[in-house]
């Protein structure tokens, strides 16, 4: 081997070894904030519960960081919320104590979120500077920042919804902040996912990629479903299983009219639709789960098949669990947490099948 190719060789070598640092370091970066969307859909999810979304009622990005301090701003924030359908016909006799109980939680979610975009952007800019950021990667992560930006805004319009007529937020607005707190962690999971190496087992069938991916985005479409339910208070009716007010089919799905409406502002169809839901997840799953089996028992891809599989049947589980027992707290947010469990391992399924971003390589040349 000549001195000119060693040199080379020796250069592109660093180079590899400088990339996987750089991927392992955004891996990382990534992965902190896949935990804090993760903490920020579970915080909101008990804002939801504690029905605390409406105890703050303006929207003040840099000023809202500061909570009440002393007895007179507490009672400058209470009378705001005062103002407001919620209090006037579902909480006139609360105090300012309780009323505290419901301020933490929307404030906790609100400061969650503006610190997912700082521990999101100051990193950016920071890699992106330094040159750790690699290029096809760099105005994707930048889209992320801006879908987060654009969250933040969908957050106001849905608690808009309830300050003026309402007494709770619209459950069109809730599905879509939750349905995009969703896409941003998929995005995040599916740009860490692509800087993991990969294993380089062959997909199962011709079909697997797709069959992942149709996978991961019923499962989004589960918790669009999820969301339709919370925003009607759904779960809190109807509280048996297997059957539902005493049917396999209950009846009145369609009473309201026009026939299309019950299936977002009928509580009733809207529970039957997110069970029907379920079953058909698990229906996708346990056919993949077969399918892998079979064509391919020992790889990576069979082996992701059971772990999505039985993911999916825990969830369910808790899913029933919730449900017979009226929806407490506690059951609610794990309920939650568990759909994003799922839709999270999909999605990076669903991206093992695309193989890992394309890499520098060294390549040996001898005399």
């Amino acid at each position: 081997m000549s001195i000119a190719n060693t040199t080379i060789e020796k250069q592109l070598l660093q180079e590899v070894r400088t990339q996987d640092s750089n991927r392992r370091v955004v891996r990382i970066w990534l992965g902190f904030v896949l935990l804090a969307l993760f903490c920020l859909v579970i915080v909101g999810g008990a804002t939801r519960l504690t029905n605390a979304g409406l105890s703050i009622t303006e929207w003040k990005p840099i000023h809202g960081v500061i909570p009440p301090l002393n007895a007179a701003e507490w009672e400058e924030e209470f009378k705001l919320y005062q103002r407001i359908p919620e209090y006037q016909v579902l909480n006139s006799d609360m105090t300012v104590e309780q009323f505290k109980g419901i301020f933490w939680w929307e404030w906790a979610h609100r400061l969650i979120a503006r610190g997912i975009g700082v521990i999101f952007a100051l990193p950016l800019f920071y890699f992106w500077a330094t040159g750790r950021i690699e290029k096809r990667l760099r105005w994707p992560l930048v889209g992320i920042l801006a879908l987060g930006g654009l969250q933040g805004a969908i957050g106001w319009w849905m608690v808009s919804s309830g300050l003026s007529v309402r007494t709770d937020v619209s459950q069109y607005r809730l599905a879509t902040h939750l349905v995009m707190a969703c896409l941003i962690f998929a995005s995040c999971m599916w740009i860490m996912r692509g800087l993991s190496p990969h294993s380089d087992d062959a997909p199962p069938t011709s079909s697997s990629r797709a069959w992942a991916g149709a996978i991961a985005i019923f499962a989004l479409f589960q918790i669009y479903l999820g969301a339709l339910v919370a925003g009607l208070d759904a779960g809190f009716t109807y509280n048996t299983w297997p059957l539902m007010d005493g049917a396999v089919v209950p009846s009145d799905l369609l009473i309201q009219q026009p026939a299309w409406i019950n299936f977002f502002e009928n509580p009733k169809t809207v529970q039957f639709i997110h069970r029907v839901g379920a079953y058909t997840l698990f229906a996708l799953t346990l056919v993949n789960m077969i399918i892998a089996l079979s064509a391919a028992p020992s790889t990576t891809h069979a082996r992701r098949a059971v772990v999505l599989f039985a993911l999916v049947v825990i969830q369910a589980s808790i899913g029933v669990a919730t449900l017979l027992l009226h929806v407490p707290l506690h059951w609610g947010l794990l309920h939650q947490a568990g759909a994003l469990v799922v839709f999270g391992f999909a999605v990076a399924n669903w991206r093992g099948f695309y193989g890992e971003y394309p890499r520098k390589t060294v390549i040996s040349e001898r005399d």
